[in-house]
């Protein structure tokens, strides 16, 4: 086996173990079940939003207005449900469908109009941040009244029972399994190269992942449902990156959009796809990011954008396109998370926060250019 292919392979996982390992060193607490749980929670709200910014980076455009956007569909699910005496079911229907519309339509104007993505969702960052506060009026408004729990509060409440979890993580580990295999199988037939014992260490690495994280959920309480929901959005962006023509299509319109487009692709309506999906995933991001914070405020969704693109870069994912893999954004977004989860700990001032977070974000975009610069060289 090629070494530098696995230090490749395995760097974000040997970046992980390090991480823990120094903030274990210095509070014990970190590795509890207790604060994993808390991890796995907090991590799913930047882990959805970053598979959806993979989709939108994939075929070679930018989504800065997805941290702005988690502030006001939270926030329109809130007001709905805890001032206007709506159901959480229709509540949350309702605003997914909002944040469907509001992402379509900029995907529109971005391809139509031929306006840069850039400058649509930057300005779509600053509208969004406006109307979110004007939604709450720039106060705090609760998830549920008082103690009342509802559909949206059991996000981050709820957790699966050990059996259960158990019985999910088998049946996980041997999809994944029979995925791989069907992947390698295909890769093979049609003549690319694809290492089966890469594959078999893949599948056992992430297996013992799997297992591993049940286990230590059901010293706590079980397996949270936000961390169900991220696997099931990461299997879904998998399969319709690995398996359907839509994925092929984003990875061909980052790769070469002139030749996608000669080639038959339907660039236009690829990217404004992508861009939908996104909208989708902003809702999903925005209701996990307000029932795990128990209200929506005017900071809710505040640079998650960033934290996003850079699990996405430090994933592996190139901001020129056509490259990236959900497996390499999860290991991203964990790095981004345990960070954070780390500083929080050990009660780290806010001003240490946002300077771990720029000098990381700089970190992976320059990584971005000189992994760019070695594969064309």
């Amino acid at each position: 086996m090629d070494k530098r292919i696995a230090l490749r392979d395995f760097s974000l996982l040997i970046a992980l173990v390090l991480i823990a390992i120094y903030f274990y060193s210095q509070d014990p607490r970190f590795l509890s079940a207790r604060n994993l749980a808390q991890l796995g929670i907090e991590l799913a709200a930047t882990a959805v939003l970053s598979l959806g910014m993979l989709l939108v980076i994939l075929p070679g455009h930018i989504d800065l207005s997805v941290g702005s956007g988690v502030g006001l569909i939270g926030a329109v699910a809130a007001v709905l449900i805890s001032n206007q005496d709506w159901g959480a079911p229709p509540a949350l229907l309702v605003t997914t469908l909002l944040s469907l519309l509001l992402y379509t339509g900029m995907g529109w104007i971005i391809m139509k109009e031929r306006v840069p993505a850039f400058i649509i969702t930057l300005g779509g960052l600053l509208v969004f941040k406006g109307v979110h506060w004007l939604v709450i009026k720039s106060e705090t408004v609760a998830v549920a009244p008082g103690n009342q729990q509802n559909l949206y509060s059991a996000l981050t409440t709820f957790y699966l029972p050990q059996a259960l979890g158990v019985a999910l993580a088998v049946l996980c580990i041997a999809a994944l399994g029979l995925a791989m295999l069907r992947t390698h199988r295909l890769r093979t037939s049609r003549g690319f190269a694809s290492d089966g014992e890469m594959v078999f260490l893949r599948w056992f690495l992430a297996s013992q992942v799997v297992g591993l994280f049940v286990l230590v959920m059901s010293q706590y309480k079980g397996v949270p449902l936000a961390a169900l929901l991220l696997g099931g959005v990461a299997l879904l962006v998998h399969v319709l990156l690995q398996q359907t023509r839509l994925g092929r299509y984003l990875y061909a319109v980052g790769g070469n959009e002139q030749a996608a487009l000669v080639s038959g692709v339907p660039v236009n309506k690829v990217v404004i796809g992508a861009f939908a999906l996104m909208g989708v995933i902003v809702a999903l991001a925005g209701f996990l990011q307000t029932a795990f914070a128990g209200a929506t405020t005017t900071t809710t969704g505040q640079l998650m954008e960033l934290d996003a693109i850079a699990a996405c870069v430090i994933g592996g994912t190139s901001l020129k396109g056509g490259q990236g893999t959900v497996v390499g954004v999860l290991f991203g977004a964990l790095i981004m998370a345990m960070l954070l989860n780390g500083m929080t700990l050990l009660a780290v001032s806010p001003e240490a926060k946002f300077i771990a977070r720029g000098l990381v974000l700089a970190l992976a975009v320059w990584m971005d250019v000189r992994l760019s610069q070695s594969r064309t060289a």
